[in-house]
């Protein structure tokens, strides 16, 4: 792996059709772990070529050993640290076959990387494991020379799940194993786990394969043993799973030589599998044993701030070689991916970008690196389209673009996308086309301080939020248009058309962002506005936290070690990743930042919530996708303990861009999706969504009964779509809320009507003011009905209210869709009933 000219010409030719394996530059000006740390060796050549000259810092010094094979370096980071990296820069006596090991004790040790005809020069290790002391160990040397190091460099994260309770027992010896295939009876998965070297699993002759292990329940998982037969994997990878669907790499092992090895990971899971993808020999896979070793929860040392972005973090410039094959490959893997576990976020830093064509598929992120939306122009398009479903945008799910400037190649950018797809803080130079390619159906949307010089056209966009914008015009509207603080929007028209708008939007905050100051990664965190109308920028009121205050929380990463680093003071910024949590994340501290980026997706398993926030000022919960296990969690997100009652008026916590899904990437259930207790908390974007479609869906199989539940004062909800719940979308049960844009289709799979009938009413509604209530204001609210189980039920109506004098609605609508069900009336008992196929909507400009 040595750095030459033709070693550097074929990682670019590489970098064109592979994915990076890490995030590029982003740990390119960090500190390591190693520097200035007590170094020892076995040997050293001479007194000036001591351990610690590798350790210093400086490529002008050097350790040396002895002329003999078996020699080390090690190094003492002072505290279990969490290690992805090491970077050996050899001096011309290099080693030829080498291993990097990792130990809790400096005396028993895991092997984090073995290298076999090593080359010298740089060699930049991507590892994974935890501990206290890393070695090089020599096992033999390319000259007659001994060893010789300029540097030795550890990169990680300090602090994190003390690899020294890694238990010695095998938590996997007599568990329940399956397997892709096996190679005969007498080779079953289970002969891999029973304890007994003289048996053994082989598969069939093919590539990929697998062999993988319930361990009953989810365990921390601290290293693996594998004792490969004669058959063994050349590249393999060892992975984790809560519900044995969703998996997360723990090791990737690439040019493996067979025999037995051990390799710590770090992660959790139920399920085990080691999962090759190249054999090393004409036969299939075949494995003696495989050993698991499970630690205990406890931690050890601080968690760290700061750091890399994780592996799945793609930074670029203007000078990325290939950069739109980049773009290309990430989103022929994620253009249809509806439910697949990829996640990725494009980070543009400053600059002109030219000839650029970024489509952006599932789970993918793209935002510029600059203070404002100029500092990254981009002259050609950013691109949403549907062509992977023939036209029909109504599934364009889970992705975004942010903070960039755009300058359509063709005059105008095209933005096909439906819900859970934010269009935040872009300067569009040119029109902006909602529409599919052939006008298809489209479901969306949500726009947020971008300022769009030319016109907007939805064409057959069903519906529509707007937010602290400007546009220089708007084409049309299908069914329901609102805009708020929208500079040149189209007049409210709802009597005869589809549009509401408001002048202004009486309170808002944006959501923050990361960028580049200089040469460093900050998140700037935006200031709440009152009565906004038009785009933030460029004043940007607001504060900047530096990236050393935020846990850059990768896949792998444990809850306990995630509540450590709140627990220290630490904002959360959740690199793109699935994240399965065993315990809930509790966000105790007043203006506590939790950013995610590329859809980070947190999946609560064993029936645990997933986030908790106290009741406590400012928190901003931002940019994630919570995903119910199949372990039914009685909330999934809960802002404010039940009785909260602290005023927040004047730092409100802000939930965006924080979506919910249940069931469709598996099955999922959950009681409640969102459960507000606090007051003034402002939701801005979210689509909490009751899968209708993919994996594990079905009336029982996925039930989730409240969508959002409001008991808090002072709530304000711009743009709030929830979908699909067996009982009630929406129950506000508290005084003065607001709502600005709202999108509900009831679920479709009802069985019957007697399934939602009620207190003598017919179907639950899907936006319900509390009895109680006596005061709330709402505007642009719309709910369609699609009953596929059974057409023929009737709803009573989409919105139910108490009829007081502080209650107003402003411009609701009901949909029958293709006439599979109708409404009985709109809201209460006021409104025309729905009826034919036509897809006509009853409207009501104002209750009571």
């Amino acid at each position: 792996m040595r750095l030459r000219s033709l070693g550097v010409a074929l990682a670019a030719a590489a970098a064109l059709v592979t994915l990076p394996a890490h995030a590029p530059s982003a740990a390119a000006a960090e500190t390591p772990l190693s520097q200035g740390k007590t170094a020892t060796a076995s040997t050293v050549e001479n007194g000036g070529t001591g351990a610690a000259l590798a350790v210093d810092g400086d490529t002008g010094t050097r350790w040396s050993s002895a002329a003999a094979d078996s020699q080390w370096l090690q190094v003492d980071l002072g505290a279990t640290a969490a290690v992805s990296k090491v970077v050996l820069n050899w001096e011309a006596a290099y080693g030829k076959d080498y291993k990097v090991q990792i130990s809790a004790n400096g005396s028993d040790w895991t092997d984090l990387k073995s290298v076999t005809g090593g080359d010298g020069g740089v060699d930049a290790l991507d590892v994974s494991g935890q501990g206290r002391y890393v070695r090089m160990l020599g096992v033999h040397r390319a000259t007659q020379w001994g060893y010789s190091l300029w540097e030795f460099q550890v990169f990680g994260t300090a602090g994190g799940t003390a690899p020294a309770s890694c238990g010695s027992a095998n938590a996997a010896k007599g568990k329940p194993a399956s397997a892709s295939s096996v190679e005969n009876a007498g080779t079953p998965a289970s002969a891999a786990f029973d304890g007994d070297p003289g048996t053994r699993w082989s598969s069939a002759a093919a590539d990929p394969q697998w062999v993988q292990v319930d361990l009953g329940a989810v365990q921390s998982l601290c290293k693996v043993d594998l004792t490969w037969e004669a058959a063994y994997a050349k590249d393999f990878q060892i992975q984790a799973s809560a519900d044995g669907q969703s998996w997360t790499t723990l090791k990737s092992v690439a040019g493996a030589t067979g025999g037995t090895a051990s390799y710590g990971v770090s992660g959790s899971g139920r399920y085990l599998r080691v999962y090759g993808t190249a054999r090393a020999t004409g036969y299939g896979y075949s494995l003696w044993e495989v050993a698991v070793h499970t630690a205990s929860s406890g931690t050890t040392g601080p968690v760290q701030g700061g750091g890399d972005l994780g592996p799945n973090v793609i930074v670029v410039d203007p000078s990325t070689p290939g950069l739109q094959q980049k773009f290309d490959q990430v989103f022929s893997q994620q253009e249809s991916a509806q439910f697949g576990s990829g996640r990725y976020q494009f980070l543009l830093k400053p600059g002109t970008y030219n000839g650029i064509n970024a489509q952006i598929g599932f789970y993918t992120s793209i935002s510029g690196l600059g203070l404002n939306p100029d500092d990254t122009q981009i002259n050609g398009d950013v691109t949403v389209d549907a062509g992977w479903f023939n036209g029909n945008a109504t599934q364009n799910f889970w992705r975004s673009a942010e903070n960039l400037a755009i300058t359509p190649s063709n005059g105008t950018d095209r933005w096909a996308v439906a819900q859970a797809a934010p269009f935040r803080r872009i300067h569009v130079k040119g029109g902006l086309n909602l529409a599919p390619n052939g006008y298809g159906w489209a479901s969306g949307g949500y726009i947020a301080d971008s300022a769009i010089d030319g016109t907007v056209g939805p064409y057959s966009q069903q519906q529509w939020y707007t937010r602290d914008s400007s546009v220089g015009g708007w084409t049309n509207g299908v069914w329901n248009m609102v805009f708020s603080g929208v500079q040149g929007a189209p007049a409210t028209d709802f009597d005869s058309g589809p549009y509401t708008t408001l002048d202004t939007t009486p309170v808002s905050r944006e959501k923050p962002f990361l960028y580049l100051d200089g040469g460093a990664y900050k998140v700037f965190v935006p200031a709440k506005r009152t009565n906004a109308r038009g785009v933030s920028w460029p004043a940007n009121a607001g504060a900047s936290l530096p990236l050393d205050q935020f846990f850059v929380v990768k896949p792998g990463a444990t809850a306990a070690t995630i509540n450590q680093a709140l627990s220290q003071g630490l904002n959360l910024l959740f690199t793109p990743g699935v994240y399965h949590l065993d315990q809930t994340i509790d966000v105790t501290r007043p203006d506590t930042v939790v950013l995610g980026l590329g859809l980070a997706t947190l999946v609560p398993d064993n029936g645990v919530d997933a986030v908790h926030v106290a009741d406590v000022d400012g928190v901003r919960l931002a940019g994630l996708l919570i995903d119910a296990g199949p372990v039914n969690s009685d909330t999934l997100l809960q802002i404010g303990a039940p009785g909260s009652s602290a005023d927040h008026s004047a730092d409100p916590t802000t939930m965006q861009d924080v979506f919910v899904r249940i069931g469709g990437a598996g099955p999922g259930l959950a009681t409640n999706s969102v459960v507000v207790n606090s007051n003034n908390v402002i939701i801005d974007h979210t689509w909490l969504w009751r899968a209708d479609h993919g994996s594990g869906v079905g009336w029982d199989t996925n039930r989730a009964d409240y969508g959002l539940r409001v008991n808090g004062n002072d709530v304000l909800a711009t743009g709030l779509f929830v979908e699909h719940f067996n009982k009630y979308d929406v129950y506000w049960n508290g005084e003065r809320g607001r709502t600005i844009f709202f999108q509900n289709e009831k679920a479709y799979d009802v069985p019957n009507a007697a399934a939602v009938t009620h207190d003598g009413i017919v179907g639950y509604a899907a936006y319900k003011i509390a009895d109680t209530v006596s005061q709330h204001e709402a505007w642009g609210l719309g709910s369609y009905c699609y009953f596929t189980a059974d057409p023929s039920i009737v709803q009573a109506h989409g919105f139910q209210t108490p009829v007081k004098p502080g209650i107003k609605l402003h411009d609701l609508l009901v949909i029958s869709l293709g006439g599979k069900g109708q409404y009985a009336h709109v809201v209460n008992d006021t409104g025309a009933p729905t009826s034919g196929t036509d897809t006509v909507p009853s409207k009501v400009t104002q209750f009571p």
